[in-house]
């Protein structure tokens, strides 16, 4: 893995964008690596494929979803009137 300083990443960015692009580079600071560096595409590759399915409870999901399913459950309750 190519590395670059942090003072080439501030002199230089083309070139270390450019290398990052082909594949991750290390940036490292006092002659330690701290970051690396990589295109879209390889973190993508990376992380791998996102599953859209995921479970919550009310206290732990995300404040819009929790209003939207409260607001569909209580619409759903008017229309039927909350009988089964």
């Amino acid at each position: 893995m190519r590395s670059f300083t942090t003072a080439d990443l501030n002199k230089q960015v083309g070139e270390v964008t450019d290398a990052a692009q082909r594949a991750p580079v290390v940036i490292t600071r006092r002659r330690k690596p701290r970051f690396v560096l990589m295109s879209l595409e390889h973190y993508e590759a990376l992380r791998g494929p996102s599953d859209p399915r995921r479970a919550f409870t009310l206290d732990t999901m995300p404040d819009d979803l929790r209003d939207g399913l409260l607001q569909a459950a209580e619409a759903y309750e008017q229309e039927h009137g909350g009988d089964d």
